[in-house]
Protein backbone atom coordinates (compact mmCIF):
# COMPACT_ATOMS: atom_id res chain seq x y z
CA UNK A 1 0.00 0.00 0.00
CA UNK A 2 1.23 3.41 -0.87
CA UNK A 3 1.62 6.19 1.27
CA UNK A 4 0.19 9.61 0.16
CA UNK A 5 1.09 12.94 1.81
CA UNK A 6 -1.68 14.60 3.17
CA UNK A 7 -3.02 17.81 1.18
CA UNK A 8 -1.91 20.08 4.59
CA UNK A 9 1.41 18.57 4.56
CA UNK A 10 2.27 18.71 0.54
CA UNK A 11 1.16 22.52 1.00
CA UNK A 12 3.17 23.21 3.54
CA UNK A 13 6.38 21.24 1.57
CA UNK A 14 5.54 23.37 -1.25
CA UNK A 15 4.99 26.67 0.48
CA UNK A 16 8.30 25.99 2.17
CA UNK A 17 10.48 25.24 -1.19
CA UNK A 18 9.14 28.71 -3.01
CA UNK A 19 10.28 30.64 0.40
CA UNK A 20 13.29 28.54 0.46
CA UNK A 21 15.07 28.40 -2.93
CA UNK A 22 18.62 28.91 -2.48
CA UNK A 23 18.77 26.85 0.39
CA UNK A 24 16.90 23.85 -1.15
CA UNK A 25 19.64 24.07 -4.15
CA UNK A 26 22.39 24.09 -2.04
CA UNK A 27 20.66 21.09 -0.24
CA UNK A 28 19.97 19.21 -3.73
CA UNK A 29 23.52 19.74 -4.79
CA UNK A 30 25.31 18.76 -1.79
CA UNK A 31 23.16 15.87 -2.00
CA UNK A 32 24.13 14.76 -5.56
CA UNK A 33 27.67 15.86 -4.81
CA UNK A 34 28.35 13.41 -1.50
CA UNK A 35 26.45 10.66 -4.57
CA UNK A 36 28.58 11.07 -6.99
CA UNK A 37 32.02 11.04 -4.62
CA UNK A 38 30.66 7.73 -2.69
CA UNK A 39 29.13 5.82 -5.70
CA UNK A 40 30.35 6.83 -8.95
CA UNK A 41 33.40 8.65 -9.13
CA UNK A 42 36.47 6.95 -10.26
CA UNK A 43 40.24 8.05 -8.93
CA UNK A 44 40.79 10.77 -11.40
CA UNK A 45 37.59 12.08 -10.47
CA UNK A 46 38.58 11.94 -6.87
CA UNK A 47 42.30 13.97 -7.56
CA UNK A 48 40.28 16.72 -9.57
CA UNK A 49 37.73 16.88 -6.90
CA UNK A 50 40.90 17.29 -4.53
CA UNK A 51 42.51 20.04 -6.84
CA UNK A 52 38.92 21.75 -7.07
CA UNK A 53 38.38 21.97 -3.38
CA UNK A 54 41.42 23.39 -2.45
CA UNK A 55 41.29 26.21 -5.10
CA UNK A 56 37.96 26.81 -3.44
CA UNK A 57 39.17 26.51 0.22
CA UNK A 58 41.76 29.11 -0.72
CA UNK A 59 39.03 31.35 -2.77
CA UNK A 60 37.16 31.57 0.71
CA UNK A 61 40.15 32.31 2.95
CA UNK A 62 41.09 35.35 0.66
Amino acid sequence: MEKKTSKAQAKARDKWNEKNKAKKKVYSYRSYTRKFIKEMATIDDIQEIKQLLAEREQELQE
